[in-house]
């Protein structure tokens, strides 16, 4: 389709959108992604902005095809994830901006559905989908049930199939309102959910609850094993957004990944002070009882392999 049409009420022109992707030396799964988004039947105009973090820019990726654009650049900011979606987000000028990790792709009708969703919903900022999971040769269809996300929801739950690939949201709302990527998380861990709860804070998010990105999780993941920054962040999100810690359910699935975390990592003292916190607050959250098992011996790798192989993580 051609770069002009009418959106999601019948007469509004569909905006254009730019697409933040991010990238480290994964060249060869970084061109799926670009394919997966250049392919992408949304009518109006797509800029795909490639920032290369900490690794060599390929400018021979660049094109100026009316409507499906590439610009290469590299990473000015802080050196990682959060610094190179900044950087994107910065160098564009579109209504909308989504995120594209180098390891995932979109698959058919993900930017339309979601425009379209974004553009039927008065005063919504931010847009997502469900996501199909890819380990090894397993797929798992991950959905959230519902079409519309509060603060509340995203507080008592990462909500994993709200995966960064799919957001989609207004430039100006990001900018003026909830903000850029956090540039100081640890190795940008957990900078998703941050963003999604101060987004969430400033309008509910609403969402396109189809499996409209494909996922690589385990070995592709640059985060998969990197336990200490995950417990820093964890510990981070408590400490920032109050939320969480108010909250019975959310605070437990916290106090349960710093357990968690802490066993992996052998720091016994830390894992039992954080179960105990965790079987107390909310008994019902099992992770806990995963660090538990680390503890007497179960392997977390195993544990974390046979979450992912199920389409969950920790």
């Amino acid at each position: 389709m051609g770069p002009s049409g009418a959106g999601g009420d019948g007469g509004t022109p569909w905006p254009d959108v730019g697409v933040v992707l991010a990238t480290h030396n994964r060249p060869q799964l970084m061109r799926e992604a670009l394919a997966s988004i250049l392919g992408q039947d949304y009518p109006g105009r797509i800029r795909v902005q490639l920032v290369y973090d900490r690794s060599e820019p390929e400018t021979e990726l660049e094109q100026d095809t009316p409507g499906r654009e590439v610009a290469v650049m590299v990473n000015t900011r802080t050196p990682g994830l959060a610094g190179a979606r900044n950087t994107g987000v910065l160098a564009l000028d579109t209504e909308l901006v989504a995120f594209c990790d180098d390891d995932d792709v979109w698959l058919d009708g993900k930017l339309a559905q979601q425009v379209e969703r974004l553009l039927a919903s008065p005063g919504a900022e931010f847009v997502t989908t469900a996501m199909r999971v890819d380990f090894g040769d397993r797929s798992t269809v991950r959905l959230a049930e519902r079409d519309v996300i509060t603060v509340r929801e995203m507080a008592r739950s990462r909500m994993a199939m709200l995966h960064s690939s799919s957001f989609v949201f207004r430039r100006e709302a990001m900018l003026e309102r909830f903000g850029l990527v956090d540039e100081t998380l640890p190795r940008s861990m957990a900078e998703d959910w941050d963003l999604l709860l101060r987004a969430a804070r400033s309008a509910p998010i609403v969402h396109v609850d189809s499996p409209l990105v494909g996922i690589r999780w385990g070995a592709s993941s640059y985060f998969n094993d990197a336990w200490r920054d995950k417990n820093e962040a964890h510990a981070w999100l408590l400490a920032n957004h109050p939320e969480i810690e108010a909250d019975t359910i959310g605070a437990g699935l916290q106090y349960g990944k710093l357990a968690f975390g802490h066993a992996v990592l052998g720091e016994r003292r830390e894992a039992l002070r954080w179960t105990w916190r965790c079987a107390r607050r909310n008994p019902r959250e099992r992770r806990w009882v995963l660090a538990l098992l680390v503890l007497a011996g179960v392997s977390g790798e195993w544990i974390q392999r046979e979450l992912n192989r199920r389409g969950h993580g920790v």
